[in-house]
């Protein structure tokens, strides 16, 4: 790889930075002397050193400060510290045959690191994970960032596991357990935008970022810059062989806006692991088809999260407004189609068009779920669906979700009916911590509850360490019957749904009443049928097929009841 440390022998390493805006850099080895770097072709500077893993190193630039490596594989301390070179083949891998798991068996459990205690913390869920049915296990970012607490998302150093959750080789041995139990691991990777604590590229390589292209977290980021480019291939390449993860996800790639390199990267990392099962995921609100017609495996669908999330509580402020109308017939589309926006014009954003038409892919292209970090974490006090609508239309709808042929995703905490928010927290200081805080606290001036400043005060502080400890998930009073429920419906997927899913298309849905949708999908040489009603009345449906299981009371002479989820199968 061409950037980063590169350990040539046990007591020998070649260094690397691309900083073309520079005619000189040194250097500097914890216990050397400083060393003056070689310029070489196309802005890179380079020098081999007599040192090995464990060294601590970095960059002092001609003005005197001193930088650590963007492509660092482990810091000593924080984000601004030294760097320290690590030895790739140190961890003794206990199951080095693991191949992966072919995508249709894929239930996905989204966890942050950092409120399940670290990497040991999150080795110490996986056995429950396994025994509930879950397949994979999917990390949000553990990118180096400013602090020792983030949320995920201001990650700077994205080569570098944060040392708050723990050493390199503990996350190996997280992924090695995972693998020893049969479940994938999958990592949320950010390459749309750096943190804005620690990042220190602009000093030195101003042109990784466009000077006339700014997005929400600054400059957007040149990806038609080779080196750029390699930085971030380099990077998903790297976590997929080093670490052995079976998966990426990549966050907001919308806010990448580059379809020539997001193809150009599923096709080197396709062509680097041609004997592994390695899933690559998007974020995308431009639900563009297309990048799911190649090399990608599926997208979120936050479609389904936001008309489900209309449907249980009657929330239409935000981006939930333009889910608010219609609801069912929204969501009839959603799982007879996947994308709900094909194109049509968003009333959230002025009614500019989003996305593509979808209706040809089959349903395994789609990531479904009622939560994730986004929706809990981006609320004013993080509430989970717990609290926000009855444990009787959240059971129907976690059936919904799990027996659905789209993809399940689940966030750490809903399958003990954690109560417990999930908020967004920060371990900023100074005045950027003062402008994280007041910044938060004005995003919600026009969402009901908070037009008052003074009720604005109400939301946590981001850089309060009371914030993250109040988002560890806390099982909830019914999290036995939550276990059961989760255990039992994903059972019953991997009896019925995951054999025939390969082979799977729609065959329609409909509104069937209030709050209420039936959809039915060819799976192999059965048919699945799942009605679903969220509404307050009963609602007629006719489906044949032996029943598979139902919620809440289910079906009835009256029809299906209020708050009731229902599936059948046809053989």
């Amino acid at each position: 790889m061409n950037w980063g440390p590169v350990l040539l022998a046990p007591g020998q390493t070649r260094f690397a930075l691309w900083a073309p805006a520079l005619d000189a850099l040194t250097l500097e080895v914890d216990g050397l002397e400083p060393l003056a770097m070689e310029s070489q072709a196309d802005g890179w500077f380079a020098v081999e050193v007599p040192c090995g893993a464990g060294a601590r190193y970095r960059f002092r630039l001609p003005d005197g400060t001193a930088v650590p490596d963007p492509a660092a594989r482990a810091q000593s301390s924080d984000v601004h510290g030294w760097s320290i070179v690590t030895d790739p083949g140190s961890y003794a891998w206990q199951h080095p045959d693991w191949r992966g798991r072919p995508w249709n068996e894929t239930v996905i459990l989204e966890c942050h690191a950092g409120v399940a205690g670290g990497f040991f913390g999150v080795d110490k869920m996986l056995a429950q994970a396994a025994d509930t049915g879950f397949t994979a296990l999917e990390l949000m970012p553990v990118a180096a960032f400013g602090g020792t607490r983030n949320w995920g998302y201001d990650g700077v150093l994205p080569y570098a596991p944060a040392a708050s959750y723990g050493e390199p080789d503990a996350l190996k041995a997280l992924v090695d357990h995972a693998h020893g139990r049969g479940m994938m691991m999958f990592l949320d990777v950010v390459y749309n935008h750096f943190g804005p604590d620690g990042n220190y590229l602009s000093a030195y390589a101003p042109d990784f970022f466009k000077a006339d292209v700014d997005t929400p977290w600054g400059g957007a980021i040149d990806f038609a810059r080779e080196p750029v480019a390699r930085f971030f291939i380099d990077n998903a390449i790297y976590w997929l062989r080093e670490f052995r993860f079976d998966g990426l996800r990549f966050d907001a790639v919308h806010a990448i806006a580059d379809n020539a390199f997001l193809d150009r990267m599923a096709a080197e990392i396709r062509a680097a692991f041609p004997d592994r099962h390695i899933h690559l995921v998007l974020e995308n609100e431009h639900n563009d088809a297309a990048r799911l017609e190649g090399s990608y495996d599926a997208q979120w669908n936050d479609d389904f999260h936001n008309v489900m999330h209309v449907l249980l509580t009657g929330e239409d402020h935000g981006y939930y407004k333009d889910f608010a109308q219609q609801p069912e017939e929204k969501l009839a589309r959603c799982l007879g189609e996947g994308f709900i926006y094909q194109g049509q014009g968003s009333p959230n954003q002025k009614g500019k068009p989003r996305g593509t038409p979808s209706g040809h892919l089959p349903p395994f292209r789609f990531v479904s779920f009622l939560q994730n970090h986004d929706q809990i974490g981006n609320r004013a006090l993080g509430e989970r669906l717990t609290a926000l609508t009855s444990a009787e239309r959240l059971r129907a709808a976690t059936g919904l979700l799990l027996l659905c042929p789209q993809i399940p995703l689940a966030f750490i905490g809903d399958a003990e009916g954690s109560e417990t928010p999930f908020l967004f927290f920060t371990d900023f200081h100074d005045e950027l911590a003062d402008a994280v805080r007041e910044g938060r606290r004005g995003e919600f001036a026009n969402f009901p509850g908070f037009s008052d400043p003074a009720l604005r005060e109400r939301i946590p502080d981001p850089n309060a360490r009371s914030t993250l400890d109040a988002s560890r998930p806390v099982p909830g009073p019914d999290a036995g019957a939550w276990r059961t429920l989760y255990k039992d419906l994903l059972a019953l997927r991997r009896e019925r749904i995951v054999p025939n899913l390969a082979d799977s298309r729609p065959l329609g849905a409909q509104v069937i009443g209030d709050r209420a949708v039936m959809a039915r999908w060819q799976l192999g040489s059965a048919v699945l049928t799942l009605a679903i009603n969220l509404g307050d009345t009963p609602v007629p449906v006719t489906a044949e097929g032996d029943p598979l299981v139902t919620i809440g009371t289910g079906t009835t002479e009256a029809g299906l009841m209020p708050a009731s989820f229902a599936a059948r199968w046809a053989a």
